[in-house]
């Protein structure tokens, strides 16, 4: 297959009825090579918005990029309105190295939209905004858990904005958090361009869900073919989604070895056990409990805990 290299997204270059790939160069590293990044472009046969799915922002979160390489086998673009672009890998360095953070150790999705004259990282997200995401009409950002823990289907999403609580509601998830756009975030980046767009966290790290990958390509489906790109109908919603008006992680105080004791999705209440933390010689150091009702979004996994670590992430109904 023939990939065109390019040094900026252009929507016009590929033509309409067509699904092209490219290499986008983004950076250069210490010998002067190029560090490119994969885009994928469905353009339909009619005009319309332009949706763009983001992927890996976090090199260790893949589901997400089983959603778009699934989505993009089904495309019929002969019937499809405006364009479809995505980055089924935002995060090279961290990607080929296995690893969550950018090279110098910083979290991608907390310095968006970077900087244009600034260290590595903020360089690559500014470009990567600049290049890319600027041509959005919408974004729907495609996340895990991370190392250690382990999440529900849930989205962030602005929901009082009437677009981005459209476009979460169409996701059919489990949970539903509300979240301003927080600064740093691609999500946030995107909507300080005035982009709608929401944060789809689509089940753990470092492997395929085939079950959680289902459920992330309908909800993108539902998006598609609300926005009339598509021309397919929306998926039945059939989930009863808990929308929480916050949420947040809980943390030990200690280190040791921590034992987790709620589910996700359960519903816990006020002053539930919710953890159990112990010393290397089976002692028990301290019993975590939950500070107020909620619903168990995330939780961690790794029992080594140290001061600090996370036990729960604790949604607000």
């Amino acid at each position: 297959m023939d990939i065109k290299t390019i040094i900026e997204l252009k929507i016009e270059d590929t033509p309409k009825n067509s699904i092209k790939y490219y290499w986008l160069e983004l950076i250069t590293n210490g010998l002067g090579e190029p560090v490119s990044l994969p885009i994928m472009v469905a353009r339909g046969n009619f005009d319309g918005p332009t949706v763009g799915l983001t992927a890996a922002v976090h090199g260790n979160e893949l589901n997400g990029i089983s959603v778009i390489q699934r989505l993009f086998d089904d495309l019929d673009v002969e019937n499809m309105k405006g364009t479809i672009v995505a980055v089924p890998v935002v995060n090279i360095q961290a990607f080929n190295s296995g690893e969550r953070f950018f090279e110098n150790g910083v979290d991608l999705n907390r310095i968006m939209p970077g900087k244009e004259h600034g260290n590595i990282s903020q360089i690559y997200a500014h470009r990567f905004i600049n290049l890319v995401v600027n041509k959005f009409d919408y974004l729907l950002d495609l996340h895990t858990a991370s190392f250690g823990r382990v999440n529900s289907f849930y989205i962030r999403s602005d929901m009082n904005n009437s677009i981005t609580k459209k476009l979460a509601l169409l996701q059919d998830a489990e949970i539903i958090v509300h979240s301003p756009p927080s600064d740093g975030t691609l999500r946030g980046a995107a909507e300080e361009l005035n982009i709608p767009a929401i944060t789809i966290e689509v089940g753990n790290p470092n492997q395929f869900q085939k079950k959680i990958i289902k459920s992330g390509l309908e909800g993108v489906h539902n998006v598609l073919a609300y926005l009339k790109i598509i021309p397919d109908e929306i998926v039945e919603l059939n989930r009863e989604t808990i929308v929480c008006s916050k949420s947040y992680w809980i943390y030990t105080d200690q280190g040791g070895l921590l034992t987790v004791h709620v589910e996700l999705r359960e519903k816990i209440s006020k002053n539930y056990h919710i953890a159990t933390l112990k010393d290397v010689f089976g002692n028990l150091i301290q019993k975590y409990y939950s500070p107020e009702c909620g619903i168990v979004v995330g939780k961690s996994v790794n029992p080594v805990n140290q001061s600090g670590g996370r036990i729960i992430h604790l949604g607000i109904e």
